[in-house]
């Protein structure tokens, strides 16, 4: 399957909205916003994240959108994200597309978030030369309560 980034169009945004929707993948990300089925709320944050100094991408597999992955937060405490269709989950594409975002956006340290009991998530972020370094809880709006979640970091 060839993966590729490629900037953000108005055209995904639909994609985004509906794969951000998925009730099984809503709960292995867990940490989603309040309402993700609040369009305008959808799109107000992503006008934020296009309009910022962030790097946001689609990610391509085959030519098809199948999802998003970004740089975000200030120097210093930048962090990474992905979402992918849950038809693409254990395809590699969130593996691949990570690699690609970091060979584009080279400063360090760089982190991630995922909650604990996500181990294909942390999977990626490990494949791609992230390492644990710390615990933590939040509320995750995606289950209705705090649950443990894992930060890793990404060292020069």
């Amino acid at each position: 399957m060839n993966v590729v980034l490629r900037a953000v169009h108005d055209s995904d945004l639909p994609v985004f909205y509906r794969q951000m929707n998925d009730p099984e993948a809503l709960r292995m990300a867990a940490f989603t916003p309040e309402d993700p089925a609040d369009w305008a709320a959808f799109q107000a944050l992503w006008q934020r994240i296009r309009s910022s100094g962030d790097v946001a991408r689609t990610i391509l597999a085959d030519g098809d959108v199948v999802g998003s992955t970004s740089v975000y937060g200030h120097p210093g405490e930048r962090e990474v994200t992905y979402w992918v269709d849950r038809a693409y989950w254990g395809r590699g594409v969130a593996t691949a597309a990570l690699r690609e975002l970091l060979a584009e956006v080279r400063e360090r340290p760089l982190y991630a978030r995922a909650a604990a009991d996500n181990t294909a998530s942390r999977r990626v972020l490990e494949k791609c030369g992230f390492t644990v370094t710390a615990h933590a809880s939040g509320f995750a709006n995606a289950r209705g309560a705090e649950i443990d979640e894992l930060v890793l970091t990404l060292k020069g």
